[in-house]
C-alpha cells in the first residue's frame, strides 16, 4: 500500500519540491530501516531472550540476529560473546509496512504526543528514535510481556541533506512538532 503511494505521489511531490532539473534516481528513498532491542538480562536467563526474540519478530514480522558483546568490560560485568541485543533490518516491502504501521498506529498512542523531533537526524540524514515501550505496537500481547524494553528505530534515508530527508518524511505523513525549531 506504502510502496504504490511513494511510486506514485510521493515522488512526483518529492521531484517538484525539488526542481524539475533533478534526477528521477536521485531524489531522497528510504534505504531500509534497523530496529534494535536491548535485552540486558539475556546473560542470566534464557527465557527473557526467548520472549524478546518472540516480541521482536511479532514486531517486524522477520527473525532479529541476536548481538553479542565484542569483548569483555569487566566494570559493566560483560564477559566477551555475552548476548547484549537483537537486531532486524528491514528492507522491500516489510520495510514499507512497518513504516506505515509506525507512522499510523504506534506513534499516534504516545501519551501526549506532540510530535516527533527535528533534531533527531544525524549528518548522514537517517532519522533515530526510541520508543519506550514495547506494548505500543498491537502485535504483542500484554499477558506474555514480563518485562517493558525500549525499541530502537532507525530509518535510513538515502539523501544528500538533512533537510532532504526531512522532506521525504514530512511527504510520507511522518508527524514532526510544529514548532520544533530547525536545525
Amino acid at each position: 500500500m506504502l510502496k504504490t503511494i511513494i511510486q506514485t505521489t510521493v515522488k512526483n511531490d518529492l521531484v517538484t519540491q525539488l526542481g524539475k532539473k533533478r534526477n528521477v534516481l536521485s531524489i531522497p528513498r528510504l534505504g531500509k530501516i534497523v530496529v534494535n532491542y536491548r535485552v540486558a538480562e539475556a546473560r542470566e536467563s534464557q527465557e527473557s531472550l526467548t520472549s524478546a526474540t518472540e516480541e521482536l519478530t511479532a514486531i517486524t514480522g522477520q527473525k532479529p540476529q541476536l548481538c553479542k558483546a565484542k569483548k569483555a568490560v569487566s566494570s559493566f560485568k560483560i564477559r566477551q560473546y555475552d548476548p547484549l541485543a537483537l537486531k532486524v533490518t528491514l528492507r522491500g516491502g516489510r520495510m514499507y509496512d512497518f513504516v506505515e504501521k509506525l507512522f499510523n498506529i504506534v506513534l499516534p498512542r504516545l501519551r501526549d504526543f506532540k510530535g516527533m523531533s527535528l533534531t533527531a537526524f544525524d549528518n548522514s540524514g537517517n532519522y533515530n528514535l526510541t520508543i519506550k515501550d514495547q506494548t505500543l505496537f498491537p502485535e504483542i500481547n500484554l499477558d506474555k510481556v514480563n518485562k517493558i524494553r525500549s525499541v530502537q528505530i532507525t530509518l535510513n534515508i538515502n539523501a544528500t541533506s538533512k533537510d532532504e530527508a526531512k522532506m521525504l518524511l514530512s511527504t510520507l505523513g511522518f508527524p514532526f512538532e510544529k514548532n520544533g525549531g530547525s536545525n
